[in-house]
């Protein structure tokens, strides 16, 4: 596959759903890219077989992709060449590849095209919804990733108190503060971006230390969670049972106990509420 340049985690993002969309679909070419001040930028390629399409930029309501983004539904051009349904913008690249049919897929989270997966044959080639559905995969996968990273900015933003804010927290605020804190354990355990987690553990390591200094600081300890201990008792703390961290964490019950007895012991706490309250006075969580 050839990657290409764009904002890292875009690229890998992109890079990885077009990867995976090459091995699962029929079609022979899959390329694909994320929106930005009105155009497609195409940013990871599989399968080509020229270098036609390597710097194409597809504007919002022009060509296939394009026209996909504005209506938010999938577009294909069965006989591409000679479509009438679409502007032939970026026929120099399409025709360029020796494309005959050619599927676009948006890229639709909340209501709003975020950008598009394409999906082309060098003859043409019917489609079907076994053939479609693929790409409607990639393309709801890179969506819910996007919703995800869209989550993370919000409380990037959002939910770090300044450090001058930490000696005035009132109970409520630290009670607010630690289900985000809870809550963004649960989110980053649904990251695949390497990046993305390394941001989310600082911010959580932000919120612990401001409820450290809004409550004196927390205990000396030598206390040390797994991380997967750690998203576990943080959804304790949100009252969460087994079952509900199961799910939320994408465990199964049987291992999500076995890391709140682990937890437990090292904690040396006989229940889960004794367990997180042992870790909240050693700072571990907020």
């Amino acid at each position: 596959m050839t990657a290409l340049a764009a904002p890292d985690s875009d690229a890998q993002l992109v890079s990885r759903a077009v990867d995976d969309l090459s091995r699962s679909t029929r079609f022979p070419v899959v390329f694909g890219g994320l929106e930005t001040e009105g155009s497609v930028r195409v940013t990871a390629i599989a399968g080509a077989r020229s270098h036609a399409i390597d710097d194409l930029v597809v504007k919002v309501g022009r060509g296939l992709g394009g026209a996909a983004m504005i209506e938010k539904r999938p577009r294909l051009a069965l006989e591409y060449r000679t479509a009438r349904t679409i502007t032939h913008d970026y026929d120099r690249a399409i025709l360029g590849e020796g494309i005959a049919t050619l599927f676009a897929v948006p890229i639709v989270t909340d209501g709003r095209a975020r950008g598009v997966l394409y999906c082309g044959s060098w003859s043409q080639a019917p489609v079907g919804d076994l053939v479609a559905r693929p790409a409607f995969r990639a393309a709801d996968a890179v969506g819910a990733e996007l919703r995800i990273r869209d989550e993370v900015q919000r409380r990037l933003v959002a939910l770090t108190p300044p450090p001058e804010a930490a000696a005035g927290l009132s109970p409520a605020a630290k009670e607010d503060l630690r289900e985000s804190f809870a809550e963004l354990r649960s989110i980053a355990a649904t990251v695949d971006d390497a990046a993305l987690r390394q941001r989310l553990a600082a911010v959580e390591q932000r919120l612990a230390a401001v409820a450290r200094e809004g409550s004196g600081g927390g205990a000396e300890t030598d206390v040390q969670l797994s991380p997967r201990e750690l998203d576990v008792l943080a959804c304790c703390a949100l009252g969460s049972t087994n079952a509900e961290i199961a799910l939320t964490l994408n465990l199964k019950e049987g291992t999500v106990k076995s890391y709140l007895q682990a937890a437990m012991a090292k904690l040396d706490a006989s229940t889960r509420h004794a367990a997180v309250a042992r870790a909240r006075r050693l700072g571990i969580l907020p």
